[in-house]
């Protein structure tokens, strides 16, 4: 009888184990901050960074987004949404761009606040290596990062995460 008793409890244990959320130091993410002027996305948990990684922004990536086809990366609260594979850009995940103000803004102005914002990887080019792409900002608005490192955060940011972008 104690070895149905152990069998069940392994099961169990190893069950609960592999639908577990994937984490950092046994922490899963909660948010994803993104801070522009440093160049940097943080994963956080509870307030305390867990780990951070080089980004890209938009070709012109001081200030908000203001409307469609500005080449700037927006900023305030979203939500990681959806994600795909990208022929292009490996592998990308949606931010929730236009939010409310956002589109209240454009609209105001008269604009188009566009939208297909996304975290997403750098192209495999012949021509231009990886890390010609990483040492600048080279977007429409996105945000880019080394293939590896949108890997590791395709596999830890699951959709519906906030994301906050802060100037």
């Amino acid at each position: 009888m104690r070895w149905l008793l152990l069998a069940f409890i392994f099961c169990f244990t190893s069950l609960s184990h592999a639908s577990a959320a994937p984490s950092l130091e046994g922490k899963g993410i909660d948010k994803v901050l993104v801070v522009k002027s440093e160049r940097k996305l943080l994963l956080m948990n509870r307030g305390n960074i867990l780990k951070s990684y080089r980004i890209s922004l938009g070709k012109q990536p001081k200030g908000p987004k203001l409307r469609e086809g500005d080449q700037r990366t927006p900023e305030g609260f979203y939500w990681i949404d959806w994600r795909k594979t990208s022929d292009k850009y490996n592998l990308a995940m949606h931010i929730s761009y236009p939010n409310a103000r956002d589109s209240l803004q454009a609209r105001q102005k008269g604009v188009p606040a566009g939208g297909m914002i996304m975290i997403h990887g750098t192209p495999l080019d012949e021509e231009y290596p990886e890390w010609y792409f990483h040492t600048l900002d080279w977007t429409e608005g996105c945000i880019a990062m080394k293939n590896a490192d949108m890997r590791e955060i395709w596999s830890l940011v699951k959709d519906g995460t906030l994301i906050e972008i802060r100037p």
